[in-house]
């Protein structure tokens, strides 16, 4: 196979070591290889750019291991003396039966010379602290809602039936009677009495919800899960505020962006953070969509081809794009309401879903892209594209075979 690089380096990481090994010609025209191990501190890494630089490297490339990438990568981004790849370790497994740290950064330097491999996108250090803050944010979200779910259970197990009349638990409503129960109110029409806005009519159904069984032990634990929603309600307050400042600079994205069905403050965070809002390095929508996991996976074999799951992508992205979605399948008068119901009739509401994500996706890709706004196709967008005369045939044959006889006649046609 065709050389492409002569003087490449592979980097074996983990987490307290990388065994690093260049590969560049040899002086009667063999391949000569130089191995070394380095620790994974500041310093050590230096010393590792330096080692590298001084065997004239044009090439580095490295595997994705968990985080541990991240600190070597980091440190090595800042030299200009070589070009820094970021390998996906599935790409570039080694031959079964010899494994070790030097063969593995033998082997991933062999790949590289022979152009068998290419780099991820890594986002500039702007992006990647915008990544940090976005996906912490979700995290304390998920959190937020672990609570209020935890609250619900407590609340369950003392007979407390709130959500079996108001639609959720933590309403403003909600959150004065669990307070009030917390305090050692129990009296069921006190209770109820503190209903708000378009609670205040089922006061009689509250007043029978509200009659339980709620204990001290209920109200200590009841009481820490508020404090801390609480606690992450000014924690997800803060992280938005230095998200916003980060993302001053991608105001005409976000602008760009908000029109489209389902995308709101939170999502269009995310979808910067991750993308970076540069579509350049997506040579094509179906690339981006490849590289979220929204796209279908594929397998053939023998002229088969079987069903399989999604492509693997960028998990953060990916979640995002999903509930998009599903907000965009509910609004009205959207052609992803309609493209979700086409397909979640013949193939389940989680493939219609990821249809939708991938719908959205290309639809990013373009706008990012070319700069043009939002123009939805409308609900009836497949109506509008089905044969006049076919639809007629099915529907008469339908009606033909319930037992009807069809006569049809146009609007022109004189009234028998």
């Amino acid at each position: 196979m065709e050389q492409i690089h002569d003087r490449v380096a592979g980097l074996d990481v983990h987490r307290d070591v990388v065994a690093a090994c260049v590969r560049r010609p040899g002086p009667r025209g063999g391949t000569l290889t130089e191995k070394e191990r380095f620790a994974t501190t500041t310093a050590a890494l230096a010393r590792l750019g330096g080692w590298l630089a001084d065997r004239d490297v044009s090439l580095v490339a490295m595997e994705a291991t968990g985080v541990y990438w991240k600190p070597v990568y980091y440190a090595l981004e800042r030299t200009e003396a070589f070009e820094l790849w970021l390998c996906n370790a599935h790409h570039v497994k080694n031959v079964p039966g010899r494994k070790t740290d030097m063969s593995d950064a033998e082997w991933l330097a062999d790949v590289a010379a022979h152009g068998m491999i290419r780099p991820s996108f890594v986002p500039p250090p702007p992006i990647r602290e915008l990544r940090e803050l976005t996906r912490y944010r979700t995290t304390q979200t998920d959190a937020r809602v672990a609570e209020i779910q935890r609250l619900e259970k407590v609340l369950q197990d003392a007979g407390v039936k709130l959500t079996s009349v108001a639609s959720k638990v933590f309403t403003q409503s909600g959150r004065l009677m669990v307070e009030a129960l917390i305090d050692g109110q129990r009296d069921p029409a006190e209770l109820a009495n503190l209903a708000k806005g378009k609670l205040r009519p089922k006061i009689p159904e509250l007043r029978e919800a509200l009659t339980a069984h709620f204990g001290a032990h209920h109200a200590v634990v009841a009481r820490r899960i508020l404090d801390h929603v609480d606690f992450l309600d000014v924690t997800i307050a803060a992280l938005t505020e230095q998200i916003d400042l980060r993302t001053e600079a991608y105001q005409a994205a976000k602008e760009l962006l908000l029109p489209i069905p389902g995308f709101g403050r939170l999502i269009i965070d995310t979808v910067i953070a991750e993308t970076g809002a540069d579509m350049s390095r997506f040579p094509s929508p179906g690339h981006l969509a490849k590289w979220a996991g929204v796209c279908p996976g594929n397998h053939e074999s023998a002229g088969k081809r079987r069903r399989v799951g999604v492509s693997p992508g960028n998990a953060w992205l990916r979640r995002t794009l999903v509930e998009a979605a599903r907000a965009a399948a509910r609004t009205k008068g959207s052609y992803f309401g309609a493209q979700y119901r086409q397909v979640a009739k013949r193939r389940g509401p989680n493939k219609a879903a990821v249809a939708v994500a991938h719908s959205l996706t290309e639809l990013v890709w373009h706008m990012l892209s070319t700069g043009e706004c939002y123009h939805d196709l409308g609900d009836d967008y497949f109506q509008r594209r089905r044969d006049p005369q076919r639809e007629t045939r099915r529907l008469v044959t339908q009606l033909e075979q319930l037992g009807y006889h069809v006569d049809l006649t146009t609007p022109d046609s004189p009234a028998a």
